[in-house]
């Protein structure tokens, strides 16, 4: 039985919940970073509107995720939390006051700007800190022995700090094109007129931190220069799909432009993953040594297997019953 690659699959699994994290709470958090920009207080209101029956829902993966890491390979815990302290309590903060303000904006009068700022300023933050995770990733941790021997503040340099802005930019630029599928009218001209400039920054900071990493893990110059003929089919699917989107966006289609907004996503972990692989916990430890007993690894997946296709259900009713524009003065309390 122990020919099965439990590591392997559990390492699948994590990604599959990591990215659908990213897909599904991005656009959310995306509204938020751009509610300060808004034509009006009925655009805030269709923009949180747009994503009130399904955040909650969204954040399923991000728990999935991090219990997944914490059951099947708990060396990254031991490492990524000592590492990542501050970091993760920032993100966590912001998703707090996002939250919080999702159940007291509506019922707000003279408090209601309070809420708004709580809004944005909670998925400002807890994006950015999600990007600088990303970025510490990418440039690898101070590890001894399994132990993190870094300082509190290694995980803040201008390569993370240049991954959160990026990151920033991924979820406003989700955020648009979700607008641009949810509203009508004026909201939706203005969603248009802003997907195209954070696309250019989101394909700016691609650019920068693609020609940055490899002198921040030399580890990631033989990857990419080693396999050209097959790693580099990722940055070009990115470039496909960021064509499609402009194209789109052009045309003015409805739901096209989520849709490409989604590839470039997929593309771009794929080709952070395949840039990586198989290391978990960069730049020493692989999969393998990270990986918690087999047998562990096997009863955890089995309950697994029957909680996976509840999510995934009870998410594709969720969208499903909420489908379709949402309008001014219209929405879900």
């Amino acid at each position: 039985m122990e020919l099965i690659d439990l590591a392997l699959i559990w390492a699948l699994i994590i990604g599959f919940g990591i990215i659908m994290y990213v897909l599904m709470d991005g656009f959310d958090l995306g509204q938020g970073i751009l509610f300060p920009f808004a034509p009006d207080e009925d655009a805030r209101d269709v923009m949180m509107n747009s994503v009130a029956p399904v955040w909650d829902g969204n954040e399923t993966w991000l728990i999935l995720g991090g219990a997944g890491l914490l059951a099947a390979f708990p060396l990254v815990y031991s490492v990524f939390l000592p590492a990542l302290y501050i970091g993760v309590f920032l993100m966590l903060t912001g998703l707090i006051f996002r939250g919080i303000a999702f159940e007291f904006r509506f019922k707000a009068r003279t408090s209601k700007y309070l809420w708004n700022w709580a809004f944005a300023g909670g998925s400002i933050l807890a994006s950015f800190a999600q990007g600088v995770v990303v970025g510490n990733y990418i440039q690898g941790f101070a590890v001894e022995n399994g132990v993190f021997v870094g300082g509190p503040f290694d995980w803040l340099t201008p390569f993370t700090v240049l991954t959160g802005l990026g990151l920033l930019a991924g979820y406003a630029l989700l955020g648009s094109t979700w607008l641009i599928m949810k509203s009508e009218g004026y909201i939706q001209d203005w969603a248009y007129k802003i997907t195209l400039p954070l696309l250019g920054a989101v394909l700016a900071v691609f650019v920068i931190i693609s020609i940055w990493t490899p002198f921040v893990n030399p580890a990631v110059w033989d990857r990419w220069f080693s396999n050209i003929q097959i790693i580099w089919v990722l940055p070009a699917m990115t470039a496909f799909f960021a064509w499609v989107l402009f194209r789109s966006v052009q045309k003015r289609q409805d739901g096209m432009p989520f849709v490409a907004t989604m590839g470039i996503f997929v593309f771009t972990f794929l080709g952070l993953v395949a840039s990586k692989w198989p290391y978990v916990v960069p730049p020493d430890y692989t999969i393998y040594d990270a990986s918690s007993a087999w047998e562990s690894q096997l009863f955890l997946l089995l309950g697994l297997l029957f909680v996976i296709p509840i999510v995934l259900a009870y998410t594709a009713w969720t969208y499903w019953v909420f489908r379709g524009k949402v309008k001014a003065g219209v929405g879900y309390h």
